[in-house]
């Protein structure tokens, strides 16, 4: 199987604070591949050391056979732990505003997810409720033909009634040529769409394995056992 994601012995500190530890693993074409850990265990400086947002790092790390940079970014639909479109923004402007930016973004798509969602196209941003908000940018970052996918806690802003509906949208808009990457500490609602389960505790790898097969040897549900693993921590 292709590997749209490459990363051995990634590490990176903060001074004298170790952020990331000797992190390797990969990201298979057709994949989901959960990565989970409590805050601060190193999900996100992964992905911002993967988005090229930090170059101080040790190890390798590469998308497509690229390193992390604007060559690789062409490739990567990114949706961040916080807001990345301008507020003022109608709905409709932000849709215009990806259409221009990205070659490879289905307005229509984009439109259909919304106007499902029963978000209207017509209000600014700012006027929509903060769970109406991420499923806008949800929407926007999965209507790209993209090879990887970086969610970065899609659900965790999210009303536990709207997160079925934001997982199935995710399901329905990804075509398996690709590949999703996707960052929580809410493991429940997303166990069911994992493949690959990858456990973060200070910037260290404590279990990474088919999510099928870590519940067949540990006879426990994926959230059962984060909830075990991180029960001083979550």
């Amino acid at each position: 199987m292709d590997k749209i994601l490459e990363i051995n012995n990634l590490t990176k500190s903060y001074g004298k604070t170790d952020a990331v530890r000797g992190v390797s693993f990969d990201v298979p074409k057709g994949s989901i591949v959960g990565l989970l850990g409590p805050n601060g265990s190193g999900k996100t400086t992964i992905i911002k050391t993967i988005m090229g947002l930090l170059s101080d790092y040790g190890g390798n790390v590469s998308i497509g056979g690229n390193t992390p940079g604007p060559l690789a970014n062409a490739n990567i639909s990114y949706l961040p732990d916080v807001a990345h479109i301008p507020t003022w923004f109608k709905v409709s402007q932000a849709i215009a505003f990806f259409a221009d930016f990205y070659e490879d973004f289905d307005a229509a798509r984009a439109e259909t997810m919304l106007t499902t969602m029963k978000i209207p196209l017509n209000k600014k941003i700012k006027t929509l409720s903060r769970g109406m908000q991420e499923k806008v940018q949800l929407s926007l970052v999965m209507s790209r033909r993209a090879s990887l996918y970086i969610l970065d806690e899609p659900i965790g802003a999210v009303d536990p009634a709207s997160r079925e509906f934001i997982i199935d949208t995710i399901l329905k808009n990804f075509d398996g040529e690709g590949a999703i990457l996707l960052s929580t500490h809410i493991i429940a609602d997303i166990e069911p769409i994992l493949d690959v389960a990858i456990f973060l505790r200070e910037g260290e790898i404590v279990l990474h394995d088919d999510v099928d097969k870590i519940r067949e040897e540990k006879g426990q549900s994926l959230d059962q056992l984060f909830r075990e693993v991180f029960k001083n921590v979550v």
